[in-house]
């Protein structure tokens, strides 16, 4: 597996480092731990020039590669040596979408496991922000760790469905890889405004994921709710769900999950896990 690790050296960042690192216990992975530097020009007075080669390895590089080297110590010193586990790091001075996509497809990327802080809401945060971005624009499945999720066995795993299927159901392997090796419980979660019925291509849709997973048992549960995200909220306590794996091409459907308004009620963006997959 090669895995990318997004890090602007913050608290949230560091905290998804130790869980991909944890998450991936067992697996033979290659970590990229990469840091963009974003360059502004330099305003002298009047002008604005953009600085030199050697000032941008003097004031942005070279302070970034000293802050990779103190992070893989600090890794080394947290968490017991894995000899399945090799780090590598990588500073670009770039934008950081153009970054990310670029090392994707260079490194083969399988996964980018980047933080989050949910405290505040995800709205002000995650809208336009590198996380946001990063699972509405980049094509790679990518784990998004909130700010006090720590690692823990993952029981129980929430997807939810509107089993309308506008992708190719080959695209849950990520999340049949996690059940085979976790041995996790799946709930698929269909919530609706009100208590309407599954028409015909929704029912033959529920079937084929019951069919698609059908070695791990999965249960269905359907959910009465005006606001997804409170339904969910009210699915996660109860079941006390580990993590939440959705799919990039349904994201309008899940805009209320992962990016409402209201904060107060909803706390599962402050310490679960969500997966999102894309094609």
């Amino acid at each position: 597996m090669n895995i990318l690790l997004p890090t602007d050296f913050s608290e949230n960042a560091r905290n998804a480092i130790s869980y991909a690192i944890d998450f991936f216990k067992s697996s033979e992975c290659n970590f990229y731990l990469l840091h963009v530097n974003r360059i502004e020009a330099i305003v002298a007075g009047e002008d604005s020039y953009m600085p030199t080669a050697e000032v941008i390895e003097e004031i942005y590089t070279k302070p970034s590669r000293d802050k990779l080297r103190q992070l893989l110590k600090e890794i080394s010193e947290n968490h017991d040596e894995n000899p399945n586990h090799r780090f590598y790091t990588l500073i670009d001075n770039y934008f950081f979408l153009e970054s990310i996509r670029k090392h994707v497809e260079e490194k083969k990327i399988d996964m980018i496991v980047m933080g989050t802080k949910g405290a505040s809401g995800l709205k002000e945060y995650i809208i336009g922000s590198n996380t946001g971005d990063v699972i509405t624009k980049v094509k790679c499945t990518t784990l998004v760790v909130p700010e006090y999720a720590k690692y823990k066995a993952l029981k129980e795993i929430a997807f939810p469905s509107d089993f309308n299927l506008s992708y190719d159901i080959n695209i849950l392997q990520p999340l049949t890889d996690i059940l085979k090796n976790l041995e996790s419980n799946l709930r698929v979660i269909h919530i609706q405004g009100k208590a309407a019925s599954l028409n015909p291509e929704q029912l033959n849709n529920k079937e084929l994921l019951n069919d698609y997973f059908e070695e791990f048992n999965p249960s269905f549960h359907f959910l009465t709710n005006k606001k997804v995200e409170d339904a969910i909220q009210c699915f996660v306590e109860s079941r006390a769900v580990d993590m939440i794996v959705m799919v990039a091409k349904n994201l309008n459907y899940f805009q209320n999950i992962l990016f409402h308004t209201r904060v107060e009620k909803i706390t599962y963006h402050t310490d679960i896990p969500f997966l999102v997959l894309h094609e």
